[in-house]
């Protein structure tokens, strides 16, 4: 280790047995010859601060405090305080007069005491020959009279003060809540009402002493389709819900053997069959069959909601000829003419003398 680290370890050591427990001493090399300068930042608000040898001390305060500075330099009598910051010229201002720039000589000068090379300053922000902007400071501290400009051969540190304004807020207690009631009316009535998955009754219904919130309600009855509605319930309120029920249609399926014929519901044509009719109000129902060549067939049929009601209808032909299988036009024309021709026989039989 070499003598000047070990002589500023030793220092700090010093320094901190000096000072007792409890109190955080910060070891900040100085730029370029990288001496110790020991610095205790105590702030009067009950804050204790220490930096480090590259960020410097940080210190939180408002515009118009007192703010007490303190440390140590061993290789000077006098440390020269200035500023830099938000709005002020780049090589610093005095501390206690920000008229004065330090590249002119206006430094903060403080001696240091020869018996334990401390230091101490209280700034007082509120008497600066002048106001600073809230923002973030820096103070310097150097061993002599050189201005930000002119660091290159002195021995320095850092302190980062950020100043701000006391601000006044005001909180007032939260309002406590008052329940509220839910009125839930159904059309038509006599329809259960579950609110939040919990059953409450059937409607029309009035719900009191409910907590302010949103709320999920569905209203239902058996042959109706369901409707789900949501509440907001605010304090001291009472929230309305009507729920207009639609009734619950039903499926009519018809095959007709042969197929092709047509398929009528109360005098209105619905398809051809095969057909599926759907969204037919529940109730009953005439169902009417009709294809040609074949007898119509008219039958009631009833139709429940919700449910798919199936019809299989085979048809009668109208004529023994339209009974026939008439897949080729020979076969057809063949059937007529022994028909004919036997016909033709039994007249001629009946005519002749016995």
């Amino acid at each position: 280790m070499s003598r000047n680290r070990y002589k500023a370890l030793e220092g700090h050591a010093y320094l901190k047995e000096l000072m007792g427990p409890g109190t955080i001493t910060d070891l900040i090399y100085m730029s370029r010859f990288r001496k110790p300068v020991m610095m205790t930042l105590v702030l009067l608000a009950c804050l204790l601060l220490a930096g480090s040898a590259s960020a410097g001390v940080s210190i939180q305060a408002y515009s118009g405090d007192t703010i007490p500075l303190s440390g140590y330099s061993p290789t000077s009598n006098n440390v020269y305080l200035y500023l830099t910051g938000p709005n002020l010229p780049s090589n610093g201002v005095a501390l206690n007069d920000i008229t004065k720039l330090a590249e002119d000589g206006g430094f903060t000068v403080v001696q240091v005491n020869g018996e334990d090379d401390s230091w101490s300053y209280n700034w007082h922000t509120n008497n600066i020959n002048g106001r600073l902007d809230d923002g973030t400071y820096t103070i310097w501290v150097v061993n002599g009279p050189n201005d930000r400009s002119h660091l290159q051969n002195a021995e320095y540190g850092t302190i980062s003060v950020t100043l701000g304004r006391p601000s006044i807020s005001i909180s007032t207690p939260p309002t406590q809540a008052v329940p509220g009631s839910l009125l839930i009316i159904s059309e038509p009535a006599d329809a259960s009402v579950v609110v939040n998955g919990l059953y409450q009754g059937k409607s029309p219904l009035t719900l009191n002493t409910i907590e302010p919130g949103t709320y999920t309600v569905n209203v239902s009855k058996f042959g109706f389709t369901p409707v789900i509605a949501t509440a907001v319930i605010r304090s001291g309120e009472q929230g309305e819900i009507t729920a207009v029920l639609a009734p619950e249609r039903g499926t009519l399926v018809v095959n007709t053997t042969p197929a092709g014929a047509n398929v009528s519901l109360d005098g209105t044509l619905a398809g051809i069959s095969p057909v599926t009719i759907t969204n037919i109000i529940p109730g009953n129902l005439t169902v009417e069959i009709v294809k040609d060549g074949y007898v119509p067939i008219r039958q009631e049929v009833t139709i429940a909601a919700g449910t798919t009601s199936p019809l299989e209808v085979t048809l009668s032909p109208s004529s023994p000829i339209s009974a026939l299988p008439l897949k080729t036009p020979g076969l057809t024309a063949g059937a007529l003419l022994s028909l004919c021709g036997a016909a033709a026989s039994v007249a001629y039989l009946r005519s002749r003398p016995r």
